[in-house]
């Protein structure tokens, strides 16, 4: 990966080669982690991060839900997103962060209450998650063989290090398959989310997307959500069988490392054209617009460096 000068961890920037941890660390044995995924963009006016706030409350509320006790402030969070950046002094037209905590060494067993939290912030220049290529004309897209986690089994609203297995397991399979990414189902046959990633299809000039009873609620989602609306298009969230997916005139995903990905092909059945859509083509336009500055109206979620 692409490394950087500067890690903050817990409340101190220090060199990335000093960033480190005990092998005996408890999450390293048990999964209790909490994660979240931010990016900054290179605008005219420097780097901004799109929608900081709201990333950081939902790693608080993550830590909240899995029972770690992250002895920082949403705003101090914030800020050191902000100083991190400054001190690395990048380069690059977006650059990735991952504020993240996790219990470090100190207690072994289950019980997880006494072991220390590490909080931790990292950042590096990341380019599209799912290739250029695939950002221009679209992924391949398959129906993973597993499920999503049910929420009745774990914290599945919680974006947790340990939901994350789950994930791997689909895209290992996808991509030995001969496709780019996972698609999960829930327990009952209906669409949940991509390993990493929400979903967007369109049928007949409408975007439709599954509701966030088994998936976490993403914040590109939300900002692909609004962004349809203020342009006329018909949003609905409902439920998605597998055969609806087959016949989509489009599809895309959506999240803060895929942005706004479009899905050419679904388990072998081309979508649309079998390319990026025109409606597809149009929210993803405007998106890098607004993450990029070039959109006043939504400039309110930008914060600059």
């Amino acid at each position: 990966m692409n490394e950087a000068k500067y890690i903050w961890m817990n409340g101190k920037v220090i060199d990335w080669k000093d960033a480190t941890t005990h092998v005996l660390s408890h999450t390293l044995h048990y999964g209790n982690g909490v994660i979240e995924g931010t990016k900054a963009y290179k605008t005219d006016d420097g780097y901004a991060i799109f929608r900081l706030n709201d990333h950081t409350k939902r790693l608080k509320e993550s830590a909240k839900m899995t029972l770690i006790d992250i002895p920082y402030t949403v705003e101090e969070l914030n800020e050191a997103q902000l100083d991190l950046l400054r001190k690395n002094e990048f380069k690059g037209d977006n650059v990735y962060i991952r504020p993240f905590a996790f219990l470090g060494y100190g207690v072994m067993g289950v019980y997880h209450v006494d072991a220390p939290v590490e909080t931790v912030i990292a950042a590096w220049e990341w380019g599209a998650y799912l290739g250029e290529d695939g950002l221009k004309n679209g992924i391949k897209l398959k129906i993973a063989s597993m499920t999503r986690a049910g929420n009745t089994s774990s914290m599945g609203k919680a974006k947790a290090t340990a939901n994350y297995l789950n994930s791997q397991m689909a895209k290992f399979e996808a991509i030995d398959c001969g496709y780019d990414e996972a698609l999960l189902l829930d327990d009952q046959g209906y669409v949940a989310e991509a390993s990493g990633a929400c979903f967007f299809m369109v049928k007949d000039g409408v975007l439709i997307s599954p509701p966030n009873d088994n998936s976490l609620e993403s914040i590109t989602q939300k900002t692909v959500i609004e962004i349809a609306n203020d342009m006329g298009y018909e949003v609905v969230r409902r439920k998605i069988t597998r055969e609806e997916l087959y016949v989509a005139d489009e599809a895309f995903l959506t999240g803060t490392a895929a942005e706004i990905t479009p899905v050419r092909n679904i388990d072998a059945r081309i979508i649309g054209k079998g390319s990026c859509g025109e409606i597809t083509e149009v929210i993803q336009s405007t998106y890098f617009d607004i993450v990029f500055g070039r959109n006043e109206k939504y400039k309110h979620y930008l914060t600059y460096i």
